[in-house]
């Protein structure tokens, strides 16, 4: 068996207009040889850490959701003072 220091990295980048941008990634150990327990070890290490960063991503996400929906009612909330006392005709698409 020989020894293989190569190392994979999985990574997923999210960037957006609106939101802090944020880089998820996790560095692998590549499988020591080609035999069938050492490829079977690697994907199961490799199925955990996409677990773990889809969770993470899930976490980051709804936190920018919970930002986004701060933000629109806030502006709702300064739109509607803007106009108190005042008929508003609604905007069409």
């Amino acid at each position: 068996m020989s020894l293989n220091s190569a190392q994979s990295r999985l990574v997923a980048t999210y960037s957006s207009p609106d939101n802090k941008h944020f880089t998820v990634a996790k560095t692998l150990d590549s499988p020591p040889s080609a035999s069938p327990q050492d490829k079977t070890t690697y994907l199961e290490t490799l199925r955990k850490a996409v677990t773990e960063t889809q969770e993470q991503i899930n976490k980051e996400l709804t936190a920018r959701m919970e930002e986004d929906v701060a933000r629109g009612t806030a502006t709702a909330q300064d739109k509607e003072e803007e106009n108190y006392g005042e008929e508003v005709q609604e905007e069409e698409d």
